[in-house]
């Protein structure tokens, strides 16, 4: 059986479509960073001062982006889900893609015993 929601049809895996289907807007994005930063999160007055406008660079691939960049090396650039709106499948695949560049392969060492 084929579903055009899954993207591997033998998958036991659920396939969050509810995701897609939630939109996101950032309204409130630069009251989160104020308070990621309260509980010790280190994020720049900077980063907070542009947090809306990098918020919806981050989804537009056409957009100028590299300021933003600057701030957060390694972002996920794109709207994902190719909807016109953002939705929270855009912000997990972004999340999910940017933790794919956090590790350093160089410093690695393969443990001998798996």
């Amino acid at each position: 059986m084929n579903d055009p929601q899954s993207v591997v049809p033998e998958s036991i895996m659920p396939k969050y479509a509810f995701l897609g289907r939630t939109e996101i807007d950032g309204e409130y994005v630069q009251d989160l960073l104020e308070t990621h930063r309260f509980v010790g999160v280190p994020y720049t007055d900077e980063m907070i001062e542009n947090a809306q406008a990098d918020f919806t660079v981050q989804a537009d691939p056409d957009a100028d982006w590299d300021d933003m960049l600057e701030r957060y090396p390694g972002a996920a650039i794109g709207n994902f889900d190719g909807q016109p709106q953002l939705s929270e499948m855009d912000a997990l695949i972004a999340y999910m893609q940017m933790l794919g560049t956090l590790v350093d392969f160089s410093t690695f060492v393969p443990d001998a015993n798996r």
